[in-house]
């Protein structure tokens, strides 16, 4: 009796379930992004919404949820409802995290569920006009020479401005001082104005300041150039074999969200992804999209943690 019972409690939890995912959405979704407007995550996350929200039906809108280092928008995500109706976009500092944060408020492989990679971003390197090195190679041998004396702005402790900088020291074997800011834009700023030497913007944020002349791009950090700077080389072809550093992004529900919804979000995603339109917008703010199925994402989130948490202990990089 008890074992029917059970069979049957079942096999009602599975028909509300596939009955759900059926009318599933019923009301619109919110897309947590765990920065304040204008960063990266901001822009794939504006340039997606509004197609995603064609696709599945149901308006996509954008709630900013800035702080710890993009931990409490995750973590606002990990604790909501496992329904579909919040869901978050977090960049690479998703695999980054877990290393840089004692006390981590969410279990990322645990508590959420990977519904697709959305696209990524390459950094570039770029150097103050008055810095003498017209190339990588020189930029080399004057941090090689002068060990400890050059320096480098970023985002912050932890951001990807911070650890496409720590892998090139760590792969060129230099001795470069790090100068955090709260956030790209200041360290950019200061980049121009010779408070410090270099900083590792993202393309997009560069572009417009290497072509008035106001900065000079060194080198690339993905493994092939970018169409935005073609005539700048990669970090590796230009003196740091192996070298590669993109950033990426990825959408992502709370764990326990029911399979044929995170499909449902995958496919209605994918198609946005693959349409001309949006390619074409994503292109020239310097993204590319990068679709895949949320097996592959959780794969690639799995694979890239242990990386980044042998880097973050040989170097002893903190997120302060």
């Amino acid at each position: 009796m008890q074992r029917r019972h059970l069979v049957l409690a079942l096999a009602l939890a599975a028909g509300s379930t596939g009955g759900f995912a059926q009318t599933y959405p019923e009301r619109p979704v919110k897309l947590v992004v765990p920065y304040a407007p204008g960063g990266s995550a901001d822009i794939v996350a504006r340039l997606i919404a509004d197609e995603w929200g064609k696709a599945l039906g149901r308006s996509v809108f954008i709630e900013n949820k800035a702080g710890a280092g993009g931990n409490l928008g995750v973590d606002a995500v990990a604790k909501s409802p496992a329904d579909g109706y919040t869901v978050g976009l977090q960049t690479v500092s998703l695999a980054i995290n877990p290393s840089l944060t004692a006390k981590m408020p969410y279990d990322t492989l645990k508590d959420l569920a990977p519904i697709g990679m959305v696209a990524s971003s390459q950094h570039v390197l770029v150097v103050n006009n008055n810095l003498p090195a017209k190339n990588l190679k020189e930029l080399i041998g004057l941090a090689k020479a002068k060990p400890g004396k050059l320096t480098y702005g970023s985002a912050g402790g932890g951001s990807t401005f911070h650890m496409s900088a720590e892998l090139f020291k760590a792969m060129a074997g230099l001795a470069i001082v790090h100068i955090p800011y709260r956030g790209g834009g200041p360290a950019l700023t200061d980049t121009i104005a010779g408070q410090v030497d270099m900083s590792f913007p993202v393309l997009s944020a560069a572009q417009g300041h290497v072509q008035a002349d106001k900065l000079r791009a060194l080198a690339v950090t993905g493994s092939k150039r970018s169409p935005l700077m073609p005539n700048v080389p990669t970090i590796a072809e230009a003196g740091v074999p192996g070298y590669a550093f993109e950033t990426w992004f990825m959408v992502f529900a709370p764990a326990g969200t029911p399979k044929p919804v995170l499909d449902k979000l995958n496919a209605s995603l994918t198609s946005v992804l693959q349409s001309t339109s949006v390619k074409e917008r994503m292109a020239k703010e310097g993204f590319e999209a990068t679709p895949s199925t949320p097996t592959e994402a959780a794969t690639r989130l799995q694979a890239e943690m242990p990386k980044w948490a042998m880097l973050v202990k040989e170097r002893g990089i903190t997120a302060e």
